[in-house]
């Protein structure tokens, strides 16, 4: 459609512009690139948060997953380009002479580029971190206090924006997403993140329901992508061009490709469910221990260690299943550590302590 070449033609010129303007600032701006990634919620954001808040820490998995899974069915439905290929294929511009964009080594997405899954993870999931922080400054009564409150309020929604405009212009500066993409991914991910907001059942979540969730995800999303398949509508028509034109072979990796994230994604979600209703979480989280602020810290430093160690193992990729089944089991692996593994040996080790002192 000519409004959409014209949206893209327009967004080219932007990426051309920051490329040659803001050259002195690219290892900030990929810096920001790797803030966005919606993988750093498992192993950063998420580990902090449910140590100083299982409620906040478990409404940020719910809404990391479920904004990631409306994430990838908006990509299907959108069929969203991305820069790096798109200035090659497109016939707007006269006599093959297309623009020249630079290509990073985090440039060459595989998956469809609407929405910016990146702009819409750090958006949905900041959003639940300051709305979070704004809980307890809101009860304040007395007038210093709201003060403090207004002014702290001004202070995080300052840090938010500033930190969502830079992972877009991160994002659009690398040439893997069109300025609208990113723009899009952020109110997405909001509007996720709101909906979060009025769903207390969350917290309260059997291990079943967990599972029965887990099983909608992935059955409609598969059921999706048959049936559109055999409506000869081929929903990985992305990966094709994303190798096509990437300028380094090796910057292509399996774990950008749709099914990868929705893999994470479900096993992340199963992984909380089965800390949360596990026996260590309940010896743990719920016992004695669990309001003292050196548990807590203890918990929040082990977890992210451990975290730091399961990001170096790293899954073969010769073999798409066995990768899925691998990650799936790695992505489980991450929150049952968080919410149960560690806080049990934590718990343990403080309760051996305290019986050799007595």
């Amino acid at each position: 459609p000519i409004k959409m070449d014209l949206l893209h033609s327009n967004g080219v010129l932007i990426i051309q512009h920051l490329q040659r303007d803001y050259r002195a600032y690219q290892d900030f701006l990929n810096f920001m690139s790797h803030v966005g990634d919606p993988r750093n919620i498992f192993s950063i954001y998420f580990p902090l948060w449910f140590q100083l808040n299982q409620v906040v820490g478990t409404k940020m998995i719910w809404v990391a997953v479920i904004g990631d899974w409306f994430n990838l069915i908006f990509k299907w439905i959108l069929f969203g380009h991305r820069p790096y290929w798109w200035v090659h294929e497109t016939v707007i511009y006269p006599n093959q002479s297309s623009p020249c964009l630079e290509q990073f080594p985090i440039t060459c997405e595989t998956g469809p580029g609407s929405p910016s899954g990146h702009a819409m993870g750090s958006s949905c999931v900041w959003y639940v971190m300051v709305t979070a922080a704004l809980s307890y400054t809101v009860r304040w009564k007395d007038k210093s206090a709201v003060t403090l409150h207004r002014l702290t309020w001004s202070l995080l929604w300052s840090i938010f924006w500033i930190i969502q405009i830079s992972v877009c212009i991160s994002r659009v500066f690398i040439a893997t997403h069109f300025p609208h993409q990113v723009i899009l991914g952020v109110f997405a991910g909001i509007l996720v993140a709101e909906a979060f907001e009025h769903a207390p059942a969350i917290q309260t979540a059997s291990l079943r329901t967990y599972i029965k969730t887990n099983l909608f995800l992935f059955i409609f999303a598969l059921g999706f992508y048959l049936v559109l398949k055999l409506l000869d509508i081929d929903l990985l028509w992305s990966v094709p061009k994303a190798k096509k034109w990437c300028a380094n072979p090796d910057w292509i990796n399996i774990d950008t490709t749709p099914f990868a994230g929705l893999v994470r994604n479900l096993g992340a979600l199963f992984g909380l469910g089965l800390g949360i209703n596990s026996e260590m979480f309940i010896a743990s989280c719920k016992g004695k221990n669990s309001c003292k602020i050196s548990f807590r810290i203890l918990c929040i430093a082990a977890s992210l260690a451990t975290l730091q160690l399961y990001n170096v193992v790293k899954i073969p990729t010769h073999t798409e299943c066995l990768f899925y089944i691998l990650s799936f089991c790695k992505s489980a692996a991450m929150p049952l550590t968080v919410v149960a593994l560690v806080p049990y040996c934590v718990h343990s080790l403080m309760r051996t302590t305290e019986k050799k002192l007595n």
